[in-house]
């Protein structure tokens, strides 16, 4: 495959490109959706126009892909701060001069060729750009067929700008072949393909890590918790649960499940309810609960029983399951069982309580009287990220610019060898 040799060279040039090239390829790429904006627009609405009714493309599915003046000035602000923050490679981690006169040191370098499969959000397209580019990497991108037409425009866009600043165009190889035969011969590129991302639904992520020969970032999907505990202060849990639940629902890090300690359970929950199920809302959350919950909540609209696998259930949409729990240890112990190592917060007045709940999830982020919205790497001044992963090994947490390094040694000598 001619396109994987390419960017397989490509890839060994971006390794030692400058801080000022590839900053002036993403000022570029500012500059070109800045003037490319109706052009994005236009390809993004004959996208959505050509979805096929159904439940798999609801309200959720919709947002996600949606492009809007809004988001591609975000899309701008993004590819600044990205510009704005320090270049990773060659960052030294650690130095030492041994015994014998060996200087070594552990240095930042790039992965190499990273494959990103994505779905609906075509913003998506231009994060992992910026990162990969200031990382030094190479970067596929495999976005889904729902998108063609926006992600075409950013591709080209892509290359453009990397051509202005000097740098190789088949450093960014944009893929709009829905085949998915091409992508299971890709996963099996492992002598050109060093990093696969898979980010998107849990069909997609399994897919992947099933089929893949090549190391995976897993992003898996956002199961993610708010806990309210007894001593919550109460308009700001309701601004938080309203945040973490109806801000965005379609992404991964809003909330699904709402856990209530019983002690406050009477108080809020009706109040929670009024506030994001009231019909009188544009589109009013519904609720999936415990006993306990129903009969808090009596004959309130919208509230059904939650049943079978309800907690294991990301709804990515305008729904959420709620339970009600006597006690701290009770609501850590449902995470456990049901969450997605994700995102999870507490609400609390006590900082012992919630030091104890911060040291007791395990998540990749958690927050204390915070909304989980801020799993983001732009919201954390990373400028963006490649996902969010949800593993353990080399990265946990919003895949930034020095998550898409590694590290290796580099050793200067002055004629010294090993004798024993």
């Amino acid at each position: 495959m001619k396109e994987l040799h390419a960017i397989k060279d490509a890839a060994r040039r971006l390794r030692t490109a400058s801080t000022e090239a590839k900053n002036l390829a993403l000022a570029h790429l500012a500059e070109l959706i800045r003037k490319s904006e109706g052009t994005l627009l236009e390809a993004n609405q004959l996208d959505q126009d050509a979805l096929p009714e159904g439940s798999k493309y609801g309200n959720a599915f919709r947002d996600r892909m949606r492009l809007t003046p809004e988001r591609l000035g975000q899309m701008r602000e993004s590819l600044a701060q990205v510009q704005s923050l320090l270049d990773p490679i060659g960052e030294i981690v650690e130095a030492t001069t041994l015994s014998n006169g060996l200087f070594a040191r552990k240095v930042r370098s790039p992965l190499g060729v990273i494959l990103l499969i994505f779905e609906s959000r075509p913003n998506v397209a231009i994060e992992a750009f910026s990162l990969t580019l200031k990382s030094g990497n190479a970067l596929i991108l495999r976005g889904g067929k729902e998108t063609r037409k926006t992600c075409e425009v950013f591709y080209r866009l892509m290359r453009e700008a990397l051509a202005f600043a000097g740098l190789p165009i088949a450093g960014a190889w944009g893929i709009t072949d829905p085949d998915r035969g091409l992508l299971e011969r890709l996963l099996r590129e492992k002598s050109c393909i060093d990093v696969v991302v898979p980010r998107g639904g849990e069909g997609l992520i399994d897919f992947v890590t099933e089929q893949s020969r090549i190391p995976v970032i897993k992003n898996d999907r956002g199961l993610c918790h708010v806990y309210i505990h007894s001593d919550a202060e109460p308009e700001m849990a309701i601004q938080i649960v309203r945040n973490a639940k109806t801000q965005r629902p379609g992404v991964c890090n809003a909330m699904e499940t709402l856990l209530v300690h019983t002690d406050c359970a009477g108080e809020l929950l009706p109040r929670i309810h009024q506030n994001i199920s009231n019909p009188a809302l544009p589109t009013p959350v519904q609720w999936h609960g415990c006993e306990e919950t129903l009969r808090i909540l009596g004959n309130a609209p919208g509230v059904f029983p939650a049943q079978g696998l309800a907690y294991d259930m990301e709804y990515l949409d305008h729904a959420m399951n709620v339970r009600i729990v006597p006690t701290l240890d009770e609501a850590l112990a449902h995470i456990e069982k049901h969450g997605s190592r994700h995102s999870e917060a507490i609400i609390t007045e006590d900082p012992a309580v919630a030091t104890l709940f911060e040291n007791s999830v395990d998540a990749a982020a958690v927050y204390w009287n915070a909304s989980t919205r801020f799993t983001d790497g732009y919201q954390l001044g990373l400028g963006g990220e490649l996902g969010i992963s949800t593993q353990k090994l080399h990265v946990r947490g919003p895949v930034g610019l020095r998550e898409l390094t590694c590290v290796r040694w580099i050793v200067e000598g002055t004629g010294q060898i090993r004798t024993s």
